[in-house]
């Protein structure tokens, strides 16, 4: 017989769905936590990333829900991810980003243009 593989852990889906955001694009923690497959662990997801020392991980795409940059403003991370997202294109004013429509409700599906 062939060993089966487990499936992955919460942690390994969570950074694989960080790892799916492509270049330019920001999501919120809880999208983060839906894409994962683990709805209304954003939490979790805050905690997965500040555990998470793999420098390609692109950790600066994820921000609150309102678009704000989690860190402290000022200090050093909310620097660091402010020039990371410019750099990728992403307008950030005062430690805030334009959030993307959820694309995963209701009401996005209802009133999505066709």
């Amino acid at each position: 017989m062939l060993p089966t593989a487990s499936p992955p852990t919460s942690e390994q889906r969570i950074l694989a769905a960080v790892r799916a955001l492509p270049y330019g694009q920001v999501a919120g923690y809880g999208a983060i936590a839906r894409r994962a497959g683990l709805p209304g662990r954003a939490r979790m997801v805050a905690r997965v990333l500040a555990h998470n020392n793999d420098p390609g991980l692109p950790w600066h795409r994820v921000l609150r829900s309102d678009g704000h940059i989690a860190f402290p403003a000022g200090s050093s991370g909310w620097e660091e991810q402010i020039r990371r997202l410019q750099a990728e294109g992403v307008q950030v004013n005062n430690g805030k980003v334009r959030m993307p429509l959820a694309e995963d409700t209701l009401d996005a599906a209802f009133w999505a243009p066709r």
